[in-house]
């Protein structure tokens, strides 16, 4: 199914691995031109190459910074905007901060959770609604997690932020709608790539055991790919969901009740 996103301005955010890098690369399939973004600049640099000799230079703009500040994220956009094109979608894809178990988490390591998880999806969102709502069209996803649609014995500065993520998008769907612009929500499951916390865990010493819980809680009985979140989220910036705002939808293999 063509998507009609070749030559469409897509922002990635938390783009140089797992699922942002996921999503990036099945924009590009699809044609789209990215601009990807990430805190980490060389991982970033070595991931927008690579990308480039496969797609070309010209389908790429890439920037390092941290995206959970609303200054840098304006001066992206706007640099996105006046260097790359006029942007059609955002991708919302910063999080994960440490937090230790149970409910003595301290002050600021729950302010930071939520500035990671939730607040920077909130500003990316605000600063590209901004370019797009005079335009009259756009989509943007952001990325969430199931441990936002039920308590699953997370860390409880994440499990929050994605649930507030969550009704964020749809409090904002009702908000940008009348103006032509949709965003949804994507939920997660247990995704594996290198150098994640899945491949940490099912490579340990204690491997067999996360195996067989993933079979058990898991009704697909396998880990999620990025690739299988990128086709979620290309789906969804696309006009092929044009009647889909306000989604919460989970890519989990059924673990989800």
């Amino acid at each position: 199914m063509d998507l009609n996103l070749k030559d469409k301005v897509v922002f990635v955010a938390g783009a140089s691995r797992g699922i942002g890098l996921g999503i990036v690369e099945t924009l590009l399939e699809e044609g789209a031109r990215v601009a990807i973004a990430a805190r980490g600049a060389e991982k970033l640099e070595e991931e927008r190459a690579r990308l480039a000799s496969q797609y070309g230079e010209d389908r790429l703009w890439a920037r390092a910074g941290d995206l959970r500040e609303t200054k840098t994220l304006e001066e992206m956009v706007d640099a996105i905007e006046n260097e790359f094109g006029p942007l059609w979608g955002a991708v919302a894809n910063v999080g994960l901060h440490p937090c230790p178990p149970g409910f003595d988490v301290d002050d600021d390591t729950w302010t930071a959770g939520m500035q990671q998880n939730l607040d920077s999806a909130f500003r990316l969102a605000r600063t590209c609604l901004r370019k797009m709502e005079p335009r009259g069209q756009g989509s943007i996803v952001a990325i969430s997690s199931i441990a936002g649609m039920g308590a699953l014995g997370t860390p409880l500065t994440y499990g929050t932020a994605k649930a507030a993520m969550n009704h964020m998008v749809k409090e904002l769907a009702r908000v940008v709608g009348p103006a032509g612009i949709r965003i949804n929500a994507i939920s997660p499951g247990n995704i594996i790539f290198p150098g994640g916390a899945w491949e940490e865990r099912s490579e340990g010493e204690r491997g067999d055991v996360w195996k067989k819980w993933i079979r058990r809680e898991v009704p697909l009985q396998r880990f999620g790919k990025p690739e299988e979140i990128g086709s979620a989220a290309a789906y969804l910036l696309s006009d092929r969901a044009s009647f889909v705002t306000g989604a919460i939808i989970p890519v989990d293999g059924g673990q989800t009740r």
